[in-house]
């Protein structure tokens, strides 16, 4: 477990290394389409420094603010809040914020860059779906986001594949369109195809690190809140809820998909290449058969 939580710490920074490369190869075929003396690629690039700065800090409220969250207070859903309370009281960390999302669907996440700046979210269908024991097991499994550092990781992945998607797109439009006024509007070939090729793989790539990141953390997070609870069964039924009962969120964000408990996108053949959830059998026969060491 403290292997997992030094590894997560550590991979905050890979991917913000990882992000910046990515952002550096967009700007060097900008600066290819345009010329210059080197205006276009550093400044995109001292750009996505600063931008990598500031989601460190900004993201978990972009995230929150994406998904329609609002905060409450233990009177305003005294089941919830205690829940968590009590969940922070048993696991050693701070209370987090506690926020309740207005949609059917039932799902939950957590955000923030670290234990003393987390906050957990669950919308009001998972709160009229779950028991009181489910609901423990979803607000352990968030808890244990917390706990594993895992929000750092995913809150920051969320910011970047944002303006990943933001620059691909700025890209793609400047090589159709700036490329072909420059060239009489007869087109280049060679930037119409960098202008493409970015367009497609920017997206593919930031995707796949999403998704990659997010399947091993969500066993982590199951297992340890399991551990928390000591009721591994109470976390099984509401996996087994999750999937029974699953809609997509009235607000779908593909960029914070892997920040949600189940999978928040109605699946297509390309969501499915990209799926940023294990599936939910496998969740609960992993729980079941480590029951024991619970």
């Amino acid at each position: 477990m403290y292997r997992a939580v030094s590894a997560n710490k550590r991979n905050t920074y890979i991917i913000m290394v990882g992000f910046v490369l990515l952002i550096s190869a967009l700007a060097f075929v900008a600066q290819l389409m345009f010329g210059g003396s080197g205006f276009i690629f550093w400044g995109t690039l001292v750009g996505a420094i600063i931008y990598v700065a500031i989601q460190y800090y900004a993201a978990g409220r972009q995230a929150l603010t994406m998904a329609g969250a609002r905060e409450i207070q233990k009177r305003d859903n005294p089941r919830l809040y205690r829940i968590v309370e009590n969940l922070a009281i048993t696991t050693g960390l701070p209370t987090p914020k506690v926020y309740i999302v207005d949609d059917p669907a039932p799902n939950a996440f957590a955000t923030g860059r670290d234990p003393e700046h987390a906050a957990v979210a669950a919308t009001t269908g998972l709160l009229d779906l779950m028991d009181d024991a489910e609901l423990e097991g979803v607000m352990a499994h968030e808890m244990a986001h917390v706990k594993n550092y895992d929000i750092r990781v995913t809150t920051l992945v969320f910011g970047l594949v944002v303006v990943v998607g933001l620059l691909a797109d700025f890209l793609a439009r400047m090589a159709f369109f700036g490329g072909m006024r420059r060239n009489g509007g007869g087109g280049n070939p060679i930037v119409l195809i960098l202008g493409i090729l970015a367009m497609i793989l920017a997206p593919l790539l930031a995707a796949g690190i999403q998704a990659a990141i997010s399947r091993q953390r969500e066993y982590l997070a199951d297992a340890t809140g399991a551990l928390t609870t000591r009721h591994p069964e109470g976390l099984a039924s509401a996996l087994q809820k999750l999937g029974d009962y699953s809609r997509p969120l009235k607000r779908q964000q593909a960029s914070m998909a892997h920040l949600w408990m189940a999978d928040p996108m109605q699946p297509g053949v390309i969501d499915r290449m990209f799926q940023t959830h294990p599936p939910i059998p496998d969740r609960i026969k992993r729980l079941m058969e480590n029951q024991a060491r619970f």
